[in-house]
């Protein structure tokens, strides 16, 4: 694929967003999970090994920071470590998964132990957060537009989960209920920064193999996930 004038920031944008079609949200796997027809065992293997990815994902971000000279966009990304770290008043979004662990059934210990978290995974997340370590800023800021494609997913797990599984807590679904205006926002300063840098036909090939990157890890993961639970 090339082109020879650079595309508008709305073409552009909606080239961004058709990348939804290589979303984890399609993986048979997540499909299976949807629709209701994963066992308990499942869901649990699920849920440790995304929290491998939760753990991670303020590394992540505190690598952009330090990649990025930019005062006032240090300060935009920044909170997205509190987000997942939390603070003092607010727990975050790592304690909110710890609790859905719990929902399902599974210990503090095991979860934080990350006993149960496997080789394909562990590799898949690592290498999304050495890119983020290694890649120019508004490359590892690109990377994290999958958010874009997030609140569908977790607006799929508020409103299947207590039907198809009735045996997890209620108050574990928080940390999607969180995510939802979280992701928004995350997603309209990210966009922000990969329309303004990505301008030229190369750099906007470069943002879409940069995106399909951070989607192929998402679904790693759950290749490596849908093997060892099948």
């Amino acid at each position: 694929m090339s082109h020879s004038e650079p595309w508008s920031p709305a073409e552009f944008e909606a080239r961004l967003r058709a990348r939804q079609s290589g979303y984890h949200i399609h993986h048979p796997f997540h499909q299976r999970m949807a629709a209701g027809a994963c066992t308990p065992e499942q869901i649990r293997g699920w849920v440790a090994n995304r929290f491998y990815y939760q753990v991670r994902i303020p590394q992540k971000d505190a690598a952009i920071l330090a990649n990025c000279p930019e005062r006032e966009t240090r300060r935009e990304w920044v909170v997205r470590i509190l987000d997942h770290d939390g603070t003092p008043e607010t727990p975050g979004g790592i304690e909110a998964w710890t609790r859905l662990g719990e929902a399902v059934g599974l210990s503090r210990e095991q979860l934080w132990s990350q006993r149960l978290v496997l080789p394909g995974v562990r590799f898949a997340v690592d290498a999304y957060v050495n890119f983020a370590r290694s890649a120019p800023w508004q490359e590892g800021v690109c990377s994290s537009l999958t958010e874009m494609f997030a609140p569908e997913i977790h607006q799929q797990r508020l409103s299947g989960w207590p039907e198809h599984y009735p045996w997890i807590e209620r108050e574990g679904l928080a940390y999607f209920r969180s995510r939802i205006p979280l992701a928004q926002r995350d997603v309209d300063h990210g966009l922000r920064v990969t329309l303004s840098h990505f301008r030229t036909p190369a750099l906007q090939l470069r943002a879409l193999e940069i995106l399909q990157f951070k989607l192929d890890v998402l679904w790693s993961m759950l290749d490596a996930i849908e093997k060892a639970y099948p």
